[in-house]
């Protein structure tokens, strides 16, 4: 996986078809959140379950490019 600005992102589970990912800051902090599969939309997308969390425009960056990255990685494994 890619190297990342602001976040990493580390694989904590595997499903039969899909992948979940821990969402850190390269700061020390409490996990920020999960990026995994989303059934209803057939995506992968970002799942925050704290309240208070902040991200700016490069945090957000590091996210839609990784979300990206796994979409194109499941179009390919098909």
């Amino acid at each position: 996986m890619k190297d990342y600005k602001y976040l990493s992102f580390v694989e904590v589970a595997s499903k039969t078809k899909t992948k979940v990912f821990g969402v850190r800051s390269k700061v020390p902090c409490p996990p920020l959140g999960l990026v995994k599969w989303y059934a209803p939309w057939r995506r992968y997308c970002l799942f925050i379950d704290r309240p208070n969390i902040v991200f700016d425009a490069g945090c957000l960056a590091d996210i839609q490019d990784f979300i990206n990255t796994l979409m194109e990685e499941r179009r390919e494994g098909k």
